[in-house]
């Protein structure tokens, strides 16, 4: 799955979300469950969902209780956003396994998925710079700062995009070696962090 494939379900992901715009909406995946689609969208819609969870939270006069709800619950959606990370690269190492890789082969700096998971930060960022563009109530400084910043996210993504889609090529060519490194997370698991394990 190319660059403008995993746009194509994030930006329908985003678009999805905000016709509730309720960070406790279910998801409704349109993809066929276990499909690589399926995947890239449930991959949006947990960044979509933590956007506004990061929104939500800094507000200055939020209930501390529900602040730390919250929080607590950015975490667990960040370990879901990386649980689904590797379950993608999965997918990508899965695609390019029988590649017999040529003399002199390099690797990445990133894996395939955590490119996507760029992709899929980026589609957020620009629905919402667009926003601010488009906004009625907000001053003529305030849409030329949201507007010299939009084009730069849209140029970020085009180069993104000519870039994933290269390295597709390489992985598919042999000149590059999809290898890929666990998260490893240690905070979330109660005997690794010794703030947990201790107080068993």
């Amino acid at each position: 799955m190319k660059a403008q494939e995993c746009i194509a379900i994030f930006n329908k992901a985003i678009s999805n979300y905000h016709i509730a715009d309720n960070v406790d909406t279910n998801i409704q995946n349109p993809f066929e469950q276990g499909s690589i689609e399926a995947l890239m969208y449930l991959k949006n819609w947990i960044d979509t969902v933590q956007w506004h969870l990061e929104d939500i939270i800094r507000d200055p006069k939020i209930d501390l209780q529900k602040g730390m709800e919250i929080k607590r619950r950015i975490d667990h959606s960040n370990q879901n956003r990386t649980d689904t990370v590797e379950h993608i690269d999965d997918y990508y190492i899965e695609l390019f396994k029988n590649v017999v890789p040529n003399t002199n082969v390099t690797i990445n700096t990133e894996s395939p998925a955590w490119v996507v998971d760029r992709l899929s930060i980026l589609c957020l960022k620009i629905y919402h710079m667009q926003e601010q563009v488009d906004r009625q109530d907000a001053a003529p400084e305030h849409l030329k700062k949201c507007q010299d910043k939009l084009n730069i996210l849209l140029e970020q993504q085009a180069d993104l995009t000519a870039s994933f889609d290269q390295l597709l090529e390489d992985f598919a060519s042999g000149n590059k070696k999809i290898k890929v490194y666990r998260q490893m997370k240690m905070y979330n698991d109660d005997s690794l962090n010794p703030v947990l394990y201790k107080k068993k």
